[in-house]
């Protein structure tokens, strides 16, 4: 059978595609815009979004495990009922879902009250699902790299408790297996959690002294008012976005995003290897250029 994978062109959704391909799975793939990315031989492009109920029948037909993603957006929840109403009716019961680290306690952030919303949604039509909860995604600090390397400032509000960042890449491996885990399974599997975690609890501080170590020179924090990172943030995405990342920034600062015991030891297990640090990251981003990607 085919595994569907949604959010298939974004930095996990491409990665889970490229791991099932590693391993030999049938892979669709349901994209609003089939154009926009070139995927491996063999895997199967489906064009639609989560909103369009025709693509979506399209897409479900034949497929028994589905990777569910829904990126922030205004109509996030709306897109995650009617996905999963759907995969119900079209009979698929294995589902790994990209859900966000303590979904169900940062009620006032309104994407993890989302996925939370999903994540009860699945227990109640009785799916089989694993529920994947990253933590913030250390690649998104991409969006701040010029901050940093030009005026010596990690402006992220992340605070002093900490926050295990995570990589995308080890998201998206972890999600592979699960996927393939529940697809070859003979029946569906019990609903289990899985939080994603990076290898270090790293505050605003030391975030800023790994960047002055990658770069030869002082970077120093922000600290945590959120406000002008708020600010950044609706110069180029819709003030309603910008300021629920300022109310995640917030979580961050009052609770942190820390592992519970075993989370990164389990996830190491998994992937047979060590996960991937904050300090690659760093130091990819030097190496390419102050105007380089990582």
């Amino acid at each position: 059978m085919t595994i569907l994978v949604t959010g298939a062109t974004g930095r996990v959704g491409r990665n889970v595609v490229d791991q099932l391909v590693q391993r030999g799975a049938s892979v669709r793939v349901l994209t609003r815009d089939p154009a926009r990315t070139a995927f491996p031989d063999g895997v199967e492009v489906a064009k639609g979004d989560l909103l369009d109920l025709d693509a979506l029948r399209a897409a479900f037909s034949g497929v028994r495990t589905l990777f569910l993603l829904n990126a922030v957006a205004g109509d996030e929840f709306t897109q995650a009922l009617i996905a999963l109403n759907i995969a119900r009716e079209a009979g698929i019961d294995r589902i790994v879902y990209l859900s966000v680290f303590e979904a169900d306690r940062a009620v006032n952030v309104p994407h993890f009250a989302v996925k939370y919303g999903a994540e009860r949604m699945l227990e109640a039509m009785g799916f089989g699902a694993t529920i994947l909860r990253p933590t913030y995604f250390i690649d998104s600090e991409v969006m701040v790299k010029d901050v940093i390397v030009q005026h010596g400032v990690y402006p992220m509000p992340i605070g002093s408790k900490g926050v295990a960042m995570v990589d995308a890449r080890d998201i998206a491996e972890v999600a592979a297996l699960e996927l393939i885990r529940r697809d070859s399974a003979t029946e569906k599997l019990p609903i289990e959690t899985i939080n994603l975690v990076g290898p270090d609890t790293l505050t605003g501080d030391d975030v800023a002294g790994i960047w002055s170590e990658a770069l030869g020179r002082p970077v120093v924090y922000g600290g945590d008012d959120p406000s002008g990172f708020q600010a950044n943030m609706a110069s180029f995405m819709p003030k309603w976005q910008a300021y629920e990342m300022r109310l995640m920034a917030e979580r961050y600062v009052s609770d942190g995003m820390i592992p519970a015991d075993g989370d990164g030891e389990r996830l190491t297990r998994m992937l047979g290897r060590p996960l991937h640090s904050y300090h690659e990251l760093a130091s990819a981003i030097v190496a390419f250029g102050v105007s380089g990607e990582a």
